[in-house]
C-alpha cells in the first residue's frame, strides 16, 4: 500500500468513538509508518459516537475522492425505543418526555413506515454538525440557545421492519438512504407519525456504496497489522517525463 499516493480504507467504527477519533488514530500510526509528520487523512461520512459500522477513510491524494464517496447510498440498521424522546434523539441524553404507546400495533407500524419511502423533508437534530451562521448546531444546543434549522430534501430508498417487540415497544428497521440523512431525526419523525415519540437506542451503518460491513477492518486490528509489518507502506515509483526539453 502507498498511503501517500493514496489509499481507501474501510473500518468498523467502534462504539463511543467519534469519527475524528478514527481519523486521528489511523493518521498517527500511518505518520509513524511513513516517517513523516503530516499526512492527509479524511473520512467520507460522519458517524455519531453512539453508532457503529462502516467508515470509509481516504489517505494522501485519495482524499480528493472523499466527496465522490460521500454520495454512495448508505444502509443502516436502527433500533428505536417508542414512547419516549431525548433532546438528541439517541442515548447521549436522558429521556425528557414520555408518550402513550397503547395504540401502537405492528399493523400501524407497517403502514406508518411506508410514508417515509421516497423524497422526504427532514429537519436535522439540534445536536448535530449542521452549520448555522458559521457555527455548528450543537454549539448552540449545548448553550441552551434555540435556533431555527431548515428542513432538507432527502431520499429514502427503502425502509424495512426487521423486528417489532410490542411488549417493550422496541422497533428495529433497515434503512437505505441518501447522503445527509439523520437516522436520529428519522426516529423522531417516525415516533411523531405514530402519534407518540421515539429515540434511537442502537445504530449500525452496514453499507456505504459498494462497501459492506464484512469488508471492514477493526481499527485496532489494522494498527496491529501495520506494527507487525503485515500491512506495509510501499511507495509507488513516480512516473517521470522521458521527453527532454529541446
Amino acid at each position: 500500500m502507498d498511503f501517500v499516493t493514496g489509499e481507501i480504507l474501510y473500518f468498523n467504527k467502534p462504539l463511543h468513538w467519534t469519527s475524528f477519533d478514527v481519523v486521528n488514530r489511523v493518521r498517527r500510526i500511518l505518520c509513524r509508518t511513513i516517517d513523516q509528520k503530516k499526512l492527509k487523512v479524511g473520512h467520507a461520512g460522519t458517524l455519531d459516537p453512539l453508532a457503529t459500522g462502516v467508515m470509509v477513510l481516504c489517505t494522501g491524494k485519495a482524499t480528493k475522492r472523499i466527496e465522490e464517496l460521500q454520495y454512495g447510498v448508505k444502509e443502516y440498521i436502527a433500533t428505536l425505543q417508542l414512547g419516549a424522546t431525548t433532546p438528541s434523539f439517541d442515548l447521549e441524553h436522558p429521556i425528557d418526555q414520555t408518550y402513550p404507546t397503547e395504540h401502537i400495533t405492528r399493523e400501524l407500524v407497517d403502514e406508518t413506515i411506508k410514508r417515509f419511502v421516497g423524497e422526504i423533508w427532514q429537519v436535522p437534530p439540534v445536536y448535530s454538525a449542521v452549520k448555522i451562521d458559521g457555527k455548528r448546531a450543537f454549539d448552540y444546543a449545548r448553550k441552551g440557545q434555540e435556533v431555527e434549522i431548515k428542513a432538507k430534501l432527502l431520499v429514502i430508498d427503502e425502509i424495512e421492519v426487521l423486528e417489532f417487540d410490542e411488549d417493550n415497544m422496541q422497533l428495529t428497521i433497515r434503512v437505505v438512504c441518501s447522503k445527509g440523512t439523520y437516522i436520529r431525526a428519522l426516529a423522531r419523525d417516525i415516533g411523531e407519525a405514530l402519534n407518540s415519540g421515539a429515540h434511537l437506542t442502537a445504530l449500525q451503518r452496514t453499507q456505504v456504496g459498494d462497501i459492506r460491513l464484512e469488508d471492514c477492518m477493526e481499527v485496532e486490528d489494522f494498527i496491529k497489522c501495520i506494527e507487525s509489518g503485515i500491512i506495509k507502506h510501499e511507495p509507488k515509483e513516480e512516473k517521470r517525463n522521458i521527453f527532454l526539453n529541446r
